[in-house]
């Protein structure tokens, strides 16, 4: 199959490329840069360089491939104007969208909060084989720049790592590599309209995050409250407060058995004690 790829360059993207072309299929992927549109060419995967504002360029490609995944996300890094970002992830949407319907092709996003604009464009398509693919908050692996570098920084900065109250609110997780096996399954497998829950751990209580944060940085582990968070955390509080699994379902064993989706990379806790989110 011939699967156009945006995002293809990212942190989930480039496993997802690795993935296909490990599984036979031909990847195209958009790269903004030259340095991204190199990497893409070193693991087999030809490119087409351009930006989600590109619009003309994605119609044609999405025309020309067999499926696509769509995994970029356009921000300015701090996510100060997320409006602009959904609407512009609504615009590009539509426009592979266009390009697809009638095809009968597969056509997998990414669900982002607050998205429910394109969510519902994909799934209004006709002769779309459309999919919905909600990833865990945490995709941990080798590169990670999310929320567990964070809550290191923090720690590094405050002096010890914390959890809010008793620290058993909950945080899903899925490893990077299990991800893009994910992402290949939905291409090949996931009937239309499927809402899929990229999540290989349901829940890992928070305590045990902050305490093999302490453990690897050498710092106590502290209980700190609610009142205290919001100033500790920053912008991450809403994640370190709340039991994220109770707010969103996860996967339906349905769903994973009918793709054979069966993780089998390390889990958040497993793969913090390997150390290498500890190197820099």
């Amino acid at each position: 199959m011939r699967v156009f790829v945006t995002g293809a360059t990212g942190y989930v993207g480039s496993a997802v490329v690795r993935e296909l072309i490990a599984a036979g299929h031909q990847v195209v992927g958009l790269a903004r840069s030259d340095h991204g549109a190199a990497a893409l060419k070193e693991v087999g995967a030809e490119v087409l360089l351009g930006t989600l504002d590109d619009l003309d360029s994605l119609h044609s490609a999405a025309a020309a491939a067999d499926g696509v995944i769509h995994l970029a996300f356009k921000h300015n890094g701090d996510f100060s104007d997320f409006a602009s970002s959904l609407a512009t992830d609504l615009r590009v949407v539509e426009t592979i969208g266009a390009a697809l319907e009638g095809s009968g092709k597969p056509f997998a996003i990414t669900n982002h909060m607050n998205g429910e604009a394109s969510e519902n464009a994909v799934f209004a398509l006709a002769g779309v084989r459309s999919s919905v693919v909600s990833l865990a908050p945490t995709v941990h692996g080798e590169g990670d720049k999310g929320f567990v570098p964070r809550l290191i920084n923090i720690a590094r900065t405050k002096g010890f790592s914390a959890y809010v109250e008793d620290g058993t609110n909950r945080w899903p997780a899925v490893h990077r590599l299990d991800a893009a096996h994910l992402y290949r399954l939905v291409l090949e497998k996931a009937p239309s309209g499927s809402r899929l829950s990229g999540r290989a751990e349901e829940g890992v209580p928070f305590r045990d995050i902050a305490g093999v944060i302490g453990k690897h940085l050498n710092l106590p582990v502290v209980s700190i409250s609610r009142e205290e968070a919001e100033s500790h955390f920053g912008l991450v509080v809403p994640i370190a407060a709340i039991d994220v699994t109770s707010m969103f379902p996860g996967a339906s064993a349905q769903m994973r058995e009918r793709l054979g989706w069966n993780p089998t990379h390390p889990g958040l806790i497993a793969d913090l004690e390997q150390g290498h989110y500890f190197n820099n």
